[in-house]
């Protein structure tokens, strides 16, 4: 395979799977169903639809504006990536107890979004899919992309993890009784391992540049 080729489907194969496990659409269902308890299915789906384009938008906005924000906060990219490894660090070491954490969602943003008329925008899109987490690694693999092809192939991953969320979610408008709570927090688990890989690596990343940023003249 051609190198290029091969860093460029490595790299969307981690942005892929980084957001998507950091979403984690799957998990948001059920507060999803909690939230809209009186909403018909087609409202359901409404609201899905405007939730993941929301999503997709606000991580959209800083995987383009990231670098900017870094210049203008005067925030240097190790220690963004130290940042935002332990960011994913709680959020994995949670998910490997199969809990929601509350990085993503707490009970009283559920609690609120049970009260509120409209939850697509917020709760739901921000802060419980585009939260702290999911903001912290677009930046960061925003970062580490080079070249057009890369910053399209992170541009293209995100829009496709706010089409698997709105599927998952249109799939759950009609009830949730495909989600078997036994393979749910095994697929939890699971999906916290493998965060708790990119946190490290995230890690390891971020002192690699520290170290390079105190020996360089």
């Amino acid at each position: 395979m051609n190198p290029e080729l091969d860093a460029l489907f490595h790299y969307a194969l981690l942005a892929f799977g980084s957001l998507f496990v950091i979403v984690d659409p799957i998990a948001t269902v059920p507060a999803f169903l909690a939230m809209t308890p009186r909403d018909t299915p087609e409202q359901r789906m409404r609201t899905a639809r405007l939730a993941s384009f929301v999503m997709a938008g606000v991580l959209l906005l800083f995987a383009v504006a990231g670098k900017i924000i870094f210049k203008f906060l005067g925030i240097t990219m190790p220690a963004f990536q130290i940042a935002a490894s332990i960011v994913l660090l709680m959020v994995a070491l949670d998910m490997l107890r199969a809990q929601r954490s509350r990085m993503q969602e707490t009970s009283e943003e559920t609690h609120a979004g049970t009260e509120k008329a409209d939850i697509a925008i917020t709760p739901l899109a921000v802060p419980m899919l585009a939260g702290p987490g999911a903001i912290s690694t677009v930046i960061v693999l925003q970062a580490r992309s080079s070249g057009v092809a890369q910053h399209a192939a992170l541009y293209v991953c995100i829009i496709g993890v706010a089409l698997a969320s709105y599927v998952i979610f249109r799939i759950s408008a009609h009830g949730a009784k495909w989600l078997n709570p036994i393979a749910m927090k095994i697929t939890t688990r699971i999906m916290g391992l493998l965060l708790a890989a990119v946190a490290i690596q995230f890690l390891i990343n971020g002192l690699k540049g520290v170290k390079a940023e105190w020996l360089s003249p």
